[in-house]
């Protein structure tokens, strides 16, 4: 059978300028946003270990700091000021201790005799306050 071509019949394309403009927008715009996950997606799986520390960073980087704000230096609350208090305390009470024994106006008084032969032999907290009630 011999070969007999077929006539053509002519396509009749109408693409304006703006139709036109438009596609080929559209086409860069797909291209960009297929290479863009491409690399997101090799970056991922080939570097995801070597940019962790960088990651951590950018993150802590990220994050505002967090500003701790420091403590007031109260010396009502350090050990060192409350053994100093105590010592102040244990002061006072000796010097008004050896003032009760030292009174010539205590000597008169029976009380105060028998708290401060009780001190002197058996020191002790309830003694120390008797003599302080008991003596002038």
């Amino acid at each position: 059978m011999p070969y007999r071509p077929t006539p053509r019949r002519p396509i009749a394309i109408h693409l304006s300028a703006l139709q036109l403009t438009g596609s080929i927008a559209l086409g860069l715009w797909l291209g960009f946003i297929a290479i863009a996950l491409t690399g997101w997606l090799v970056s991922r799986l080939f570097f995801s270990e070597q940019l962790a520390p960088v990651a951590a960073a950018v993150e802590q980087l990220a994050k505002p700091p967090v500003v701790a704000r420091p403590v007031p230096d109260n010396p009502a609350q350090s050990p060192l000021f409350e053994q100093y208090e105590e010592n102040l305390r244990k002061n006072e009470q000796a010097q008004r201790l050896d003032q009760a024994r030292g009174s010539n106006r205590n000597l008169s008084n029976p009380r105060c005799q028998f708290w401060l032969q009780q001190d002197q032999t058996a020191p002790s907290e309830k003694s120390r306050a008797n003599v302080l009630q008991f003596c002038d």
